[in-house]
């Protein structure tokens, strides 16, 4: 990457080379703990991508995509500019559940944004680090990588977005099994049973990353993006909207590349 570095927040980098943007967690020294503040950089990054963004690599600084939350946010004193878990458990039902639907923001805006995201992950992705990579559309892990649920180890669940991406990629049965043991998902089991699309040895992942998204950006900029939203809708409509949306989708890219026939 060699242009329009950035970096909106102490521990999120920032850089974009024509099409392409590489947004890294840069906290190396925690493994890329996540925090809301974070979180927050997180959902601004996804809204505002220029329009000429067309794909998104997310990935992690160090030797691990993400540890997860950082989990000094469950201590009594918390992290210095960061609104700890007691105080928002001490908010009420109403405002725990208006704190988690703005921490939700920074994983899910990147399923609302129209650009491709692609998730490299290396070393380990767990927690919220393993939802931050299952809000990308596409993921390439490193062989030696691996996935991990432990909310429950917490007495918690995941509730970063991630438990809707995780049961259609996998399945009701291997994802509550998934997240009832926290246990630890390899890359290759992962790409086995569809969470991965691709996996590669250390060395040459960003050469993985980097030739999925060559093959990405040779196809019509118009088409992917149209195409981005629909198949996402797939996985929650009924047959007839879904219909619906293709014809919808279809017609605008029809008149488009018929320079703008009658609708």
């Amino acid at each position: 990457m060699t242009t329009d570095a950035s970096h909106p927040h102490p521990h999120l980098r920032i850089q974009t080379d024509g099409p392409v943007r590489v947004v890294t967690l840069d906290r190396p020294d925690k493994r890329n703990a996540q925090t809301p503040s974070l979180w927050r950089a997180l959902a601004e990054e996804a809204r505002t991508l220029p329009d000429e963004v067309r794909v998104v690599v997310l990935r992690g600084e160090g030797d691990a995509f993400s540890a997860g939350i950082d989990t000094a946010m469950f201590s009594p004193t918390g992290i210095e500019g960061e609104v700890s878990m007691g105080e928002v458990a001490a908010q009420g039902s109403e405002g725990m559940h208006r704190a988690i639907a703005a921490y939700q923001e920074g994983f899910t805006a990147w399923g609302e944004c129209s650009a491709l995201v692609v998730a490299q992950v290396h070393g380990y992705a767990i927690g919220a680090g393993f939802q931050l990579a299952l809000a990308a559309d596409l993921r390439v892990a490193s062989l030696d990588a691996w996935f991990a649920m432990r909310e429950t180890s917490l007495g918690l669940v995941p509730d970063l977005g991630g438990t809707g991406p995780l049961v259609h990629l996998v399945g009701y049965a291997r994802a509550l099994e998934i997240c009832a043991t926290g246990r630890r998902v390899s890359a290759p089991e992962a790409h086995a049973m569809g969470l991965v699309n691709a996996i590669a040895p250390a060395a040459d992942l960003d050469e993985a990353t980097f030739s999925l998204v060559q093959h990405v950006l040779t196809a019509p900029d118009a088409a992917v993006r149209a195409l981005k939203p629909l198949l996402r809708s797939a996985v929650v409509s009924d047959r007839d909207t879904q219909l619906a949306a293709e014809r919808e989708a279809q017609g605008g890219l029809l008149r488009a590349l018929l320079g703008g026939a009658p609708s």
